[in-house]
C-alpha cells in the first residue's frame, strides 16, 4: 500500500491520551489532580522561578561572574583596503558601500583598516581610517577622506 497524507499514522505507543485533571475520583487525577497535598506547588496561582533549586542556591548564582563588557565600546563598520581594492570603481563612500551589500549596519561609522594590498589609486570616504590603511591609500596614489570630523 503507498504511503499518503490520507493514511499516516504514528508508531504504536507514540502517542499517549491527554491528561485529564480534576474529573473525579475514578479518572486517578481527581480530587488534588496530581499536585499533591500541601506546598508551594499545590497552591493555584503557583509559577516556578527559572532556575530554582528547591532552595539551594541556583547554579547561575553558584558559579563565579567573569570578564568585562565595556558599556562606552564603539562597534564600527568595518572594511579592509583588500576588499576595496576588488571591488569596480575608484571612489568609495558609506552611502555607496551600504548600496551594494559590504556593509550591513553602521553602528559608530565606517572605518577602514590595512589589511590587504592596494594595487590602484582609489578614494575612500569613512568615519575613521588606521595608520596603515591611510599609509597605504595615499602610496598607492589615492586619497582618504574623512566625514563627519
Amino acid at each position: 500500500m503507498a504511503i499518503g497524507l490520507n493514511n499516516l499514522k504514528a508508531p504504536a505507543g507514540g502517542t499517549h491520551k491527554k491528561k485529564r485533571v480534576g474529573r473525579g475520583p475514578g479518572s486517578g487525577l481527581g480530587k488534588t489532580s496530581g499536585r499533591g497535598y500541601k506546598g508551594q506547588k499545590s497552591r493555584s496561582g503557583y509559577s516556578g522561578m527559572r532556575g530554582f533549586e528547591g532552595g539551594q542556591m541556583p547554579l547561575h548564582r553558584r558559579l563565579p561572574k567573569r570578564g568585562f563588557t565595556n558599556i562606552f565600546k564603539k562597534e564600527w563598520a568595518i572594511i579592509n583596503l583588500g576588499r576595496l581594492d576588488k571591488m569596480e570603481g575608484d571612489t568609495f563612500s558609506v552611502d555607496s558601500l551600504m548600496a551594494s551589500g559590504i556593509i550591513k549596519k553602521l553602528g559608530e561609522g565606517l572605518k577602514v583598516l590595512g589589511s590587504g594590498e592596494l594595487t590602484r589609486a582609489i578614494t575612500v570616504q569613512a568615519h575613521v581610517f588606521s595608520a596603515s590603511a591611510k599609509e597605504k591609500i595615499e602610496k598607492a596614489g589615492g586619497k582618504a577622506e574623512v566625514i563627519g570630523a
